[in-house]
């Protein structure tokens, strides 16, 4: 078994360098440990709560139990499947602020900047405005990846927008256009009413082409021979193979998975490598270090009015959805729906938002519990750039056994800070005029909970993670110790190896990670290609004009 190019992990941005590769002409084997997306739980978008939460589909990773937050383990889970994470996330799309990849680049990864990016943003998208306006300048239009928007019927998608606007904020047609900041339509990754997925997107017509295949299969270690990546050791049907790569290795096995693989494969913290009896091919610090997430919590109110989808929260609503959707493609069962969006900033002197919304027109949780008896709606917040670091560590030398995740959320006080302000600025936008028919009162934390002890202890007890795991294989120049891949994603000490997903992020972008995460490996690919990189486009993002005085 061999090919020019062989890439591990058929998610976000593994999907993506494959279709690119073969696309090129070249011959491309993708490993995947998970199976197919087939079934109507990963395809329907109102379904999203049942993928993330299926052992078939989810690796089923746990944190540590993290000490700021109780001693909870929180899930982290990251898709088994073909199309990865993209196959089981709540298919939001945010490309991230201007600002982040600015500082990608400062930070030692040249040619990453928001000019350099832009481009591949734009070749990777297919959008649709539905008719609400937006940047058609800043947007692109025959990308494999499908972005739509909710139809927004709801009357309280547009009460969020509305009580945004009275609290003083700004408002915005197109987040992932020149203006992020504001209150506005929220993005997802559905087409004709199925979730379009990577999988969907870029692996099933690469697939369609004579040189491009999948194998099923959970990657053991990489193979290295002199310095050199030169295949795959994986188990298949309870036998060890080995598969040859002519050219190139390329990791894209998520923030968690790909860490792991070095480590197994001798690529990472030499004394840690040696502690689980792995002889040390190149010493590289920064593997598995530098773990960041979002963390948010959920902000519930209770309704005036039965206008939220609880009505739909019974075996016969589900029922009726889903029957809806399979013969139809339409209705509730159509969208994810966050169909309304906000980002904001905490305080004067922030120079771009730092505080996300997701707004929801029903109190429950991410697993799919109702969290109140009755009508409710509730808006997701958290803070965008935590300064706390985790880490992604073996726990042994055995490829079967999952890593050990620790998070070290909330380990410092600017993150207590951040969330309180996520709070109050939220109760604040609830207490509008535009939600006066609807707000009855507040579910969650519960109006009785005011001082900064008693939001500290909710915020310890409830935040949940977003799920955007990053960060731990950081990119940055050759020279930098705890830098893993340099800008053009090669892995630093080993030839014929690159590194391709969110794990390469030196920062946590703003909003959710999917499309950030398939425009690395849609960049990735040209690298590996030898191209010169798409020319870079000179745009400058809107920037509030009084940041440095005014939080709104």
């Amino acid at each position: 078994m061999q090919a020019e190019y062989v890439v591990v992990g058929a998610g976000s941005a593994g999907c993506a360098i494959a279709y690119r590769l073969a696309e090129a002409g070249k011959r491309v084997l993708v490993i995947e440990h998970g199976g197919s997306d087939r079934g109507p739980f990963i395809q329907m978008p109102a379904a999203l709560s049942y993928p993330m939460n299926m052992p078939v589909y989810d690796w089923g990773f746990k944190s540590e139990p993290e000490p700021h937050l109780g001693g909870r383990s929180l899930a982290t889970p990251r898709g088994k499947v073909i199309g990865g994470s993209s196959s089981i996330n709540g298919m939001v799309y945010v490309r991230g602020h201007a600002c982040d990849y600015d500082h990608w680049a400062e930070s030692g990864a040249d040619g990453w900047a928001f000019a350099d990016v832009l481009p591949y943003f734009k070749r990777m998208e297919s959008w649709h405005d539905g008719g609400h306006g937006g940047d058609e300048a800043w947007r692109g239009h025959d990308g494999p990846l499908h972005v739509t928007r909710g139809e927004r019927a709801n009357p309280l998608f547009d009460a969020f927008v509305q009580a945004g606007l009275q609290a003083g904020y700004e408002v915005t047609d197109d987040y992932n256009g020149e203006k992020q900041e504001g209150f506005g339509p929220m993005e997802q990754t559905v087409w004709k009413g199925r979730r379009w997925s990577t999988a969907n997107a870029y692996l099933r017509p690469a697939l369609k082409r004579q040189n491009c295949e999948l194998i099923r299969g959970l990657a053991l270690r990489l193979m290295i021979e002199e310095g050199r990546a030169v295949g795959v050791e994986i188990e298949r049907g309870g036998r060890v193979e080995t598969i040859r790569a002519e050219r190139e290795v390329i990791v894209a096995a998520s923030s968690i998975n790909s860490p792991k693989l070095l480590m197994l494969s001798g690529i990472g913290p030499a004394a840690h490598l040696a502690e689980h009896g792995i002889t040390p091919v190149a010493d590289r610090p920064g593997v598995g270090q530098n773990l960041q997430d979002h963390l948010e919590v959920y902000l519930q109110m209770a309704s005036k009015q039965p206008i939220t989808l609880y009505k739909y929260w019974n075996l016969f609503g589900k029922g009726l959805i889903g029957a809806q959707w399979l013969l139809t493609g339409r209705g509730l069962g159509a969208s994810n729906q966050f169909e309304s969006a906000a980002f904001i900033r905490s305080r004067p002197g922030v120079r771009y938002p730092d505080i996300q919304y997701h707004f929801l027109p029903i109190a429950v949780r991410y697993d799919g519990r109702a969290a109140a008896e009755g009508h409710g709606f509730q808006a997701h917040v958290g803070p965008m750039r935590s300064p706390s670091r985790g880490a992604v560590t073996l726990r042994s030398a055995d490829p079967k056994e999952p890593p050990r995740i620790f998070f070290n959320y909330m380990s410092t006080e600017q993150d207590w800070e951040d969330f309180r302000a996520c709070i109050r600025l939220t109760r604040e936008i609830f207490a509008q005029e535009a939600f006066a028919p609807f707000v009855k009162s507040e579910i969650q934390p519960g109006a009785a909970l005011q001082s900064d002890d008693e939001l500290d202890g909710f915020i310890r007890e409830h935040a949940e993670s977003a799920y955007h795991p990053c960060g731990t294989c950081r990119m940055g120049r050759r020279d930098d110790p705890m830098a893993v891949v340099d800008p053009e994603t090669r892995v630093i000490g080993v030839e014929g190896l690159r590194l391709a997903d969110s794990s390469i992020f030196p920062r946590i972008t703003n909003g959710n990670l999917n499309g950030p995460s398939i425009m690395v490996g849609e960049k990735a690919a040209d690298h590996i290609l030898g191209r010169t990189p798409m020319a870079p486009e000179n745009v400058a993002p809107w920037i509030h004009p009084h940041w440095q005085i005014a939080q709104r």
